[in-house]
């Protein structure tokens, strides 16, 4: 029975520990700062917004994991030795293992503004960001300033929204989130962010914070020199690997921990996963770190098989994503890129007066269907991704695009909408085949 210790109690962290348990009889100790018990993070928002109260958010009741002999351990780890195989928490305490998995999870970005780490200056990931945001919520914050687009930022503009609290937001680019989305849906979002009267700011940065008795009371513009009276600002540019305790060991460092294909790092019996792992060698098109929720729970799934015995390489699949602008639901599957290369054709449609759109790409030469964007409809995970992976043509893909259709069954569907669309373009006749009851859907996907 070998000692498993898990730093992280994320997605990541708390897979890994449920897998090597159904797995193995190891000694599982599993460490984290942060919290005692797991809970989900992307859930805080609404914790802020009144819909949940914290409990809500944990992955299971807390005598789970005593039951299923994870001791769960409330600590900051200072120190690991590798040689030694053994890690040392804050408080002197030096604990063994045989086997070691880093989910440390990641932090929120800062890039030396003047006046950065004044109170009320903080981003938004862990639990201690939202006691701080509720902190200074009930100190009485006039005015916010968001500097930062991205799908931490307009959580954040969403969570101030609901108690009332003005927010201005400060978008580097010139359409909100345009690195990952389309121009159309784009600017659909800058539309909404603006609709729910967030004073949005495309094309502006942020200069300098200044405070007053240590606390931040304004802000200034980069390009525009304005200065906005604000008594927080949230700082969402984005986040990066929480490995700055990992540096005093020998474990090869990038950007994240470096693992190989086995999530293995430099260090003998020593595994990354989740936000702060940095793959050597990515699947083509995928990124090095991907810090996404469902990538975590897949490297943790895979990691449990390896301790227990069973060496599994990581295979992320095809890439997905899912988000919420509001009251906008974003879904992506498959390579759907901001800008379209020259060999793909992008199916792009709209709804005239409602905030709902599908984007279908295929490879032109060949028709095999490569990716599909959601605004506002939601298609199902598992049809989308067997089209992708069988390089289906985009017309059988059109013809049966019900399969997809998840919306509950007194919704409205726009999937014959999309078909007429494409005919009109091509010249084609395709015909929609009726929604499908979910016994066909589950034909198609098990045969």
């Amino acid at each position: 029975m070998a000692k498993i210790i898990i730093i992280g109690n994320g997605i990541a962290g708390s897979t890994a520990a449920r897998y090597i348990r159904k797995n193995s009889d190891h000694e599982i100790t599993m460490i984290s700062g942060e919290t005692e018990y797991p809970f989900s993070r992307t859930a805080l928002m609404y914790v802020y917004m009144g819909h949940l109260k914290f409990d809500h958010t944990k992955l299971y009741e807390d005598w789970f994991w005593a039951k299923n002999r994870i001791n769960a351990i409330k600590a900051w780890v200072k120190h690991i030795d590798t040689s030694g195989k053994f890690i040392i928490l804050e408080n002197g305490d030096k604990l063994p293992y045989d086997k070691l998995i880093l989910a440390t999870g990641s932090k929120s970005n800062k890039f030396g503004w003047s006046g950065q780490d004044l109170k009320g200056v903080q981003g938004l990931y862990h639990l201690q960001d939202l006691e701080s945001m509720e902190a200074a919520t009930k100190s009485g914050i006039k005015k916010t300033v968001i500097v930062g687009g991205g799908l931490i930022g307009i959580e954040m503009a969403e969570m101030f929204h609901s108690r009332h609290i003005p927010v201005t937001m400060l978008v580097r680019e010139k359409s909100f989130w345009n690195i990952v989305l389309p121009a159309e849906e784009s600017e659909m979002i800058n539309r909404h962010i603006l609709a729910n009267g967030i004073d949005l700011r495309l094309d502006e940065e942020l200069q300098e914070l200044k405070g007053k008795d240590g606390k931040v009371s304004s802000m200034i513009c980069k390009n525009s020199g304005e200065e906005i009276d604000c008594q927080f600002v949230g700082l969402t540019v984005g986040v990066s690997p929480n490995i700055d305790f990992v540096k005093s060991s020998n474990i090869n460092i990038n950007r994240g921990i470096v693992v190989d294909e086995y999530l293995q790092t430099s260090a003998e019996d020593v595994y990354a996963i989740g936000d702060c792992a940095e793959l050597a060698m990515p699947n083509q098109g995928r990124r090095p770190i991907e810090a996404v929720w469902y990538t975590g729970r897949m490297m943790g799934k895979t990691v449990a098989q390896t301790i227990c015995g069973e060496a599994t390489k990581y295979n992320p699949g095809i890439w997905f994503n899912s988000a919420k602008f509001f009251d906008i639901e974003y879904q992506v599957y498959g390579d759907i890129p901001a800008i379209t290369p020259e060999h793909i054709t992008s199916l792009y449609w709209q709804h005239p007066s409602e905030n709902k759109a599908i984007r279908i790409n295929f490879d032109t030469s060949t028709g095999a269907v490569t990716g599909f964007n959601l605004m506002g409809i939601r298609y199902r995970h598992a049809v989308c991704e067997k089209w992708i992976a069988a390089k289906t043509n985009i017309e059988s893909v059109l013809e049966n695009l019900s399969l997809a259709n998840f919306d509950p069954e007194f919704f409205e569907e726009y999937e014959g909408a999309f078909v007429n669309m494409y005919n009109q373009k091509s010249g084609k006749l395709l015909t929609l085949k009726s929604k499908r009851k979910l016994s066909m859907v589950k034909q198609f996907l098990f045969g």
